[in-house]
Order: structure tokens, then sequence, then C-alpha cells
């Protein structure tokens, strides 16, 4: 099992130094990669509770982000050049691109452009958004209803541009005539990761038609990655087709070590899944690695916990908690 840290970019304030410590240390501690969340906006009426679905439409929580509206974040795509120069071995991504608020060929080009900085570290994410309010403020609500069809739509012609010296393409949301689109991306196949939180059936469809590296969740306990790979692997199987090597198996949970024991008790995404104390934590994570995940995003909380403590965890998650999983 390899570890990933999930960049807290978007908390109640965090600082460009927070940012910079915590990928340093990610990569001198050698995780496999650091990602960055994609959030644009968040509505005032979210701090009431009051917006039309709850955070990733994840069942028991409220009707509100978990950061206030007067934040102090960054939005995570502007992150990955960034990531790329303050690097030289750590991979990086974001998760997940929500692909209907970027032109799918922009985006394309611009993914191809940051995989040469980087000298071929780069992962891609892609999903289709949650939040209509955030579609609203990104001039896309029409796209509300359709955002599925989109990341479809991205990932064509992802593949479209970087596999190819010409390209055309006729669809639903993007009319490219024949033409080159300049530098492929460094890497020969440039690692895709999706993000499908509902249906297996679309994910498993998605994984086997075009080739994808990896799956991403958001708090799932070691019983629903059990049962999503399963279900996937079901689907894929009817597809003809088998999970392609190497695949990842990977979800966003809130960590923090403990020192007294916290209530382990299942209930559904807010559960503390790796929040607790190291013996807690080095339970679960044995329960990840043997319901079949391969890399958890590790994900601190977004506020109360000062990033000296997250860097805390995670030299304790390496040196002591790790080495019993891996040997277990």
């Amino acid at each position: 099992m390899k570890l990933a840290l999930y960049l807290p970019n978007f908390r109640d304030e965090v600082t460009v130094k927070e940012l910079e410590d915590l990928t340093a240390l990610a990569e001198d501690l050698d995780y496999d990669s650091v990602w960055t969340l994609d959030r644009v906006f968040v509505p005032e009426r979210s701090d009431r509770a009051e917006m039309d679905y709850p955070f990733g439409m994840m069942e028991g929580l409220p009707n509100g982000l978990p950061v206030i509206s007067r934040g102090k974040w960054f939005q995570g795509y502007p992150l990955l050049p960034w990531l790329a120069a303050k690097t030289t071995k750590i991979r990086f991504g974001m998760s997940i691109t929500n692909t209907p608020f970027r032109g799918s060929a922009v985006l394309a080009t611009e993914l191809a452009t940051i995989d040469h900085l980087s000298g071929g570290r780069l992962n891609v994410g892609v999903g289709s958004g949650w939040m209509p309010e955030e579609f609203a403020a990104s001039g896309v609500a029409d796209l509300f209803p359709r955002r599925h069809g989109h990341v479809r739509e991205t990932l064509e012609i992802m593949n479209g541009i970087w596999n190819n010296e010409l390209f055309e393409y006729k669809g639903e949301f993007a009319d490219i005539e024949l033409g080159g689109f300049g530098h492929k991306p460094l890497q020969e196949n440039l690692p895709i990761y999706f993000s499908g939180l509902k249906d297996p059936k679309r994910s498993a469809k998605r994984i086997a038609k075009y080739g994808l590296n990896g799956w991403i969740g958001i708090q799932d306990s070691p019983a629903d990655i059990k049962r999503w790979k399963g279900e996937m692997e079901r689907e894929l199987n009817e597809l003809g087709k088998g999970f392609p090597e190497d695949f990842q198996m990977c979800s966003m949970i809130w960590t923090v070590i403990t020192d007294e024991p916290l209530d382990q008790t299942d209930n559904g995404k807010v559960t503390n899944l790796l929040a607790g104390t190291a013996q807690q934590i080095e339970d679960r994570l044995k329960a990840y690695k043997e319901a079949g995940m391969t890399m958890p995003l590790l994900w601190p909380p977004f506020r109360d916990v000062p990033t000296s403590k997250t860097m805390d965890d995670m030299k304790r998650l390496t040196e002591e908690i790790m080495p019993k999983v891996n040997a277990s």
C-alpha cells in the first residue's frame, strides 16, 4: 500500500507556505503523490446549510460545505504547475478535475504542457462535479444536467489529442475541425483516475472503454472499497475486460492521529475512518489493504488541526504505522 497526500488547499484558511511545507515533507517521506482539490466557489447560504445538496452529495452530511464562504482557500488547478516546479520526484494531480468547468481541448493541451514541466510526473483525475451552485458561478449552469456526458466527451478528446498528430471531433459539447494541438504529454500513457461516486456500472464502463488507471472515492470504509471493487470487477468481466495492470484503488479520507481512541462505529460517510489513535489507524489501514485499496489519499481536517500537527502525523504514518501495515 502506498500513501498519497490530499493537500488542504480548500479549508477555512491556508497559506502557500503551508502547502509548500506539506508538499516538501510528502516528497521527503517518499509519498507516491500529492493531490489538490478543485473548488471554485462557496455560496453564502452554505454557511446556513441551505445548499441544494450536501458536500459531495454524500448522505448524512448537512447541505453545506465544510469551509465557510468567507474562507481563504486556493483553487487547485493553478497549483499543478507550481507543484511541478517545487518538486523533483513525487507525482501530483487534482482530485478531481470537474471537466464541465473547462473546455476539453484546452484542458488536454494544458495538462500535456504541465506533464512536460514536471518531467512526466502528472496524474489526471476527472469527474463530473456535484454542486449546481458552482456550475452557475462558473458560467456553465446548463451543463449540470449533462455533466456525466461532458466527462465522457472530455476523456475521448483528451485521448484523441494525446494520441494523434492531427485530431478532429464532433460531439455534444465540442466541434473540433481537423488540426494539431502541439506537444503530446511526456508520459506515453498519462495516468487517468476516474471519480464516480454513485454508479459502479458507469465507473466500470469508463475504465474499460478508456483504459483508465485508477478510481478515487471519498470517505469510503473498507466495506465500501470491497463492494465498489467487486461491483466494478463484475461489470468489467461482463464487458470482457479486467482491471488494467497496476490499477490504483483510492479514496480521499479525513485523517488525524489522536491521543485518545475515537468511536469507530460505522456511521456512513461521517465515520472516523482514519481519525483515531495510531493503533486504530493501523488496524483500519490493514482492513483497507485486505479490501483492495492500494493508495489512501490522506486528507487533513478542514479546520482545528494545524499544519504542524498534520506534518507530525505524516511522519508517524510513514515511520511507525505503514511498516506494520505492509508487513501484514
